[in-house]
């Protein structure tokens, strides 16, 4: 379907969640409500109860049985390291004075979001068709890669959103370029609300799904070749034996979220969650 080229220098290794190079940041500085994800409530800057003094977690391989499945869906895409080790070069927050803590809480989901599209950039350089806009694509990956080496008050002051729409312009771009190849008619999904729909079996080459609803919806045996799946929910969405070959901008936490199988057909930069085979 889609040919992909050699991914750019910068490859997406670092932009893989590193545990053991982080201070548990995800654990501390995001907040979360009591719910089917998490069963307690906790507060932004405030440590996971279930946070180990070594800053791993103490449940860690029990989280979907104690009621934790949202931290299995969760990728901080490599900004947890990144702000660990580069942004406040070691310094644990435990012996940080309070105010500097909280920078570092502050930054942390500043970097992720930059992080997620330096994932997104990487991606749309292997994609053959989108090469009239490689060089835009360079040119936003090293712009992007300079602000994640910001300081903390640098990244503090950032407008993330205001990058990220131009990143996402070019985006849409290199998606219409790499999906003009796909053969036939194919609709426009963008942003449709498909919860619980069932889509067993469907032809969906080369869809734009960007942003789309498909919470918990049937996609079994759906054939998703080349399709754009960048900030779709697929929580719960059922991808059973489903081809997803050459799909792009799709995300581990994406499927993470998802149900799938042994025949379930997935991009290569991707792993087959563990919850897949083991039934939980």
């Amino acid at each position: 379907m889609l040919n992909r080229m050699s991914e750019p220098r910068t490859g997406r290794s670092e932009l893989r969640g590193d545990c053991a190079r982080c201070f548990g940041l995800c654990c501390v500085a995001l907040p979360f409500a009591a719910s089917t994800a998490f069963a307690v409530d906790k507060e932004a800057g405030r440590p996971c109860r279930n946070l180990r003094e070594d800053h791993r977690c103490g449940i860690h391989a029990r989280l979907r049985q104690e009621g934790f499945s949202g931290c299995t869906v969760y990728d901080c895409f490599g900004a947890g390291q990144k702000v660990s080790q580069v942004t406040f070069g070691g310094e644990d927050w435990r012996a940080l004075p309070p105010e500097r803590a909280r920078r570092m809480f502050d930054v942390f989901p500043v970097v992720r979001q930059l992080h997620e599209l330096l994932w997104y950039l990487t991606e749309a350089l292997t994609l053959p068709a989108a090469r009239p806009v490689h060089a835009d694509l360079r040119r936003l990956l090293e712009t992007t890669e300079r602000l994640t080496r910001g300081t903390p008050q640098e990244l503090g002051e950032l407008d993330v959103g205001a990058h990220r729409q131009g990143v996402d312009a070019l985006l849409l771009k290199a998606s219409e370029l790499a999906r003009s190849g796909v053969r036939g008619r194919r609709k426009d999904r963008r942003g449709a609300d498909l919860m619980g729909a069932r889509l067993k079996g469907a032809d969906l080459r080369g869809v734009s799904l960007r942003g789309a609803y498909l919470i918990a919806a049937d996609l079994t045996g759906a054939d998703l070749r080349g399709a754009d799946l960048i900030g779709a929910d697929l929580r719960d969405t059922d991808l059973t034996d489903a081809d997803l070959t050459g799909a792009f901008f799709l995300t581990q936490p994406q499927l993470n979220a998802a149900r799938g199988s042994a025949g379930t057909t997935l991009p290569g930069a991707l792993a087959r969650p563990a919850h897949w085979t083991a039934g939980a």
